[in-house]
């Protein structure tokens, strides 16, 4: 059955050099970084499929999709493979669709909008649009290896991906009958945005970038999380400073970071700012009158900077966290803009150091900056974990919970049922990565 149709796809697809059976390989493409929840570890570690497929043109993706569609074949989409839910793991096997290749930056706009293909990585985006005076508006930890197409963010200036027209469009395949490329431009990319390639597979996409500034990376170590969390947000909302990245650590975080470790200092918490070179000095003025020393200031000059003190933040931390001890996990959690400090109490007298604080500063889609976070939290069992959860979610703390593989409970998905009624759209057979939306039911088709 598989060297059929693997034949097949070898006469789909121009080279078949882009046909993939080697099950080492597609084992590689089948996975991402699911490991980083000890729930989904062992759900997901065996879960692989059965082919892969690297298009690098619109009219393959397409003669894919109607393949797969005539032998009701499963087919998930991969980007980068970057993702921390599994997004990109078959769970019913099939062909693994890996866009890798498709990644030709078509054009930046003289209004400063990238139209390119989505397997773009953002830091050779980043470094194109820089030479035109241009960057990405939103400045993820992964920006060496994501992808366009699959990328997940959001920033302190600029929103997340939903927000401020950041998506003015993109053109999507659809996995009907008669697979076809569908245009979405304005309010609605919504039906496609985070939805894990379940409804459709991104092909071309218009994205907005935002002027180029000069930045400067700056540590401050505070005594205590208190200071280096009032520091740090002082600096988030306030419109008087030019930010990229606004970030908070408490102690042992920091102590993770160990290629840093001259940015560090013994039980003290960490504030880690992108902030534009014109106020460097009056950042670093600012946070020693916070009581803060400041441990390093720096030019950013683009993704090879060393240190790329990014490598460092949103769910990079996790990672360097479960490094030091792989009985840490994390959270996605957003609080109160207005009682944070009292969501931070209650969380720390139920749970102690079982629950780390990492802030990320982020704007909202209704211009408020909040903070955002991706607590480290020690896992000892699955229903401790729930607890954890569920008590965030008790005292009004979001939570987007990333041990779960589907998109439901992941927080990624809309209250309207737009991205499911785009599913029953645009894949009725449920066909398109199948089980990440458990609300969809499969189209019963008489026969």
């Amino acid at each position: 059955m598989l060297a059929t149709v693997a034949a097949e796809l070898c006469g789909i697809l121009s080279d078949s050099a882009r046909v993939i059976t080697a099950p080492a390989v597609v084992d590689r493409l089948s996975h991402d970084f699911y490991w980083y929840s000890p729930i989904l570890r062992p759900q997901l570690a065996d879960k692989v499929g059965d082919i892969a497929v690297q298009p690098v043109t619109v009219e393959e993706v397409l003669a894919v999709l109607r393949f797969a569609g005539k032998r009701e074949i499963p087919v998930t989409v991969r980007g980068a493979g970057t993702g921390n839910y599994g997004q990109c793991v078959p769970l019913q096997g099939g062909i693994v669709l890996d866009l890798s290749l498709m990644d030709k930056l078509e054009d930046i706009t003289p209004d400063g909008v990238a139209v390119c293909e989505p397997g773009l990585r953002l830091a050779v985006l980043e470094t194109e649009a820089r030479k035109k005076g241009w960057e990405l508006r939103m400045y993820p930890s992964t920006l060496a290896k994501a992808s366009v197409g699959g990328f997940l963010a959001g920033s302190v200036m600029h929103g997340g991906l939903r927000d401020f027209d950041n998506v003015r469009a993109f053109e999507v395949v659809t996995m009907e009958q008669e697979p076809r490329v569908v245009l979405h431009e304005g309010a609605a990319v919504h039906e496609i945005l985070h939805a894990w390639g379940t409804n459709g597979v991104l092909t071309r996409i218009w994205f907005a970038l935002a002027p180029a500034v000069e930045w400067t990376q700056l540590t401050a170590a505070f005594d205590t999380f208190q200071q280096a969390f009032e520091f740090t947000r002082t600096v988030a909302v306030g419109a008087e400073w030019t930010k990229r990245l606004a970030t908070v650590f408490e102690w042992p975080i920091p102590s993770y970071f160990t290629p840093i470790r001259q940015v560090v200092r013994a039980q003290k918490s960490l504030a880690l700012i992108m902030i534009a070179t014109a106020q460097a000095e009056a950042l670093r003025a600012a946070a020693e009158a916070a009581g803060g020393e400041v441990t390093f200031s720096g030019a950013f000059t683009g993704p090879r900077t060393q240190p790329l003190l990014s490598d460092y933040t949103w769910n990079h931390t996790t990672l360097w966290a479960m490094k030091a001890d792989p009985a840490l996990t994390y959270l996605q959690c957003g609080f109160s803009p207005d009682n944070c400090e009292e969501q931070f109490a209650l969380l720390r007298a139920r749970y102690g150091d079982e629950f780390l604080f990492h802030i990320e500063f982020m704007k909202n889609g209704n211009g408020v900056v909040i903070p955002g976070a991706l607590p480290i939290v020690r896992f000892t069992t699955e229903e401790r974990l729930n607890d954890m959860i569920a008590y965030c979610r008790s005292i009004e703390v979001f939570v987007a919970n990333p041990h779960v593989n589907y998109l439901e409970d992941g927080g990624r998905f809309r209250a309207d049922n737009i991205q499911l009624l785009a599913k029953q759209k645009y894949d009725p057979r449920g066909l398109l990565n199948p089980g990440k939306m458990i609300s969809f039911r499969k189209e019963i088709v008489s026969r």
